[in-house]
């Protein structure tokens, strides 16, 4: 389910590209947006009474941060590779993990410092500037969005903290980008949409609840290094998009640092006082910490 997961979360970006032709980078995370926004609402239907003030609050900032992880992220999709934008924006939650690891714990960054440098090649000036900086911009914002995940998850138990900022981000790329967007949209287009939000996030955020369930916080984020070579495979699969041999070598040495980062950098279990809680809620945040899911 964890590797199901993974697929389509890239499967999902690599349809998105298609979309990006027709209406723009910007549109394309907007559209998706709005449908995962309208449809966490209809599937969690939250309640006022459910979140306090300081709930609210942080899912208030974890929206607004999924709206700019998303948007940068595609925008860097447009100008870059799907594997190298993956493993660039993966930065983020290596970043994390190796903050919160301790003694050699750290020298994993600089594996992962080479592993860019192969990627992006920059003596041979092929990489876009503008795309990296855009997948770096993405990659701070997922460092962040892990952050405030593990907030709303102490706050808020299961799937309920989506609920405020899935829409709350559909809100801010709407200010962003929707202006623009509206426009152009037909009801083909519209239902496009609708498939990626089921694609990514509904169908992976769901599978990775079922999978949390068989394995340990610690095992899926270590599960989840793997998605930049994921995102490679798919980019080369379905948009023929061939990786030179350093690129591969980059991808490797990031998905490397990756593991050896989350293996090291785990969140310390919580105490709780929610022992009888059926669906794992402490376990999967957990699981945000380490891979911001």
């Amino acid at each position: 389910m964890a590797i199901v997961s993974m697929l389509c979360v890239q499967l999902g970006l690599a349809a998105s590209v298609g979309l990006i032709d027709q209406i723009g980078a910007e549109g394309a995370a907007w559209l998706r947006l709005v449908w995962a926004g309208a449809l966490m609402l209809m599937i969690v239907r939250p309640r006022r009474s459910a979140f306090s003030r300081e709930a609210l609050r942080a899912g208030i900032a974890l929206g607004v941060v999924t709206a700019g992880l998303t948007m940068l992220f595609m925008a860097a999709v447009a100008r870059l590779p799907l594997g190298t934008a993956s493993a660039l924006e993966f930065l983020g939650p290596l970043g994390v993990a190796v903050v919160r690891s301790r003694g050699t714990g750290r020298l994993w960054a600089l594996l992962a410092a080479a592993g860019v440098v192969f990627l992006t090649q920059p003596w041979a000036g092929t990489a876009d500037p503008v795309g990296v900086a855009f997948a770096l911009g993405a990659a701070a914002c997922w460092a962040a969005y892990i952050l405030l995940t593990q907030r709303v998850g102490d706050e808020v138990s299961g799937i309920a903290g989506l609920a405020i900022s899935m829409p709350v981000a559909a809100l801010t790329a709407t200010v962003v980008a929707g202006p623009s967007v509206v426009g152009r949209l037909s009801p083909e287009l519209l239902l496009v949409g609708l498939g990626l939000a089921i694609l990514l996030p509904v169908v992976p955020f769901t599978l990775e609840l079922l999978a949390l369930r068989r394995l340990t916080a610690g095992a899926f984020g270590t599960l989840m290094a793997l998605e930049p070579a994921f995102a490679l495979v798919i980019g080369f699969v379905a948009l023929h998009q061939v990786p030179n041999l350093l690129g591969v070598l980059g991808v490797g040495l990031v998905v490397a640092a990756g593991v050896g980062a989350e293996r090291s950098g785990a969140r310390e279990a919580l105490p709780s006082d929610r022992p009888s809680d059926p669906g794992g809620s402490l376990q999967r945040d957990q699981l945000a910490v380490e891979v911001g899911q």
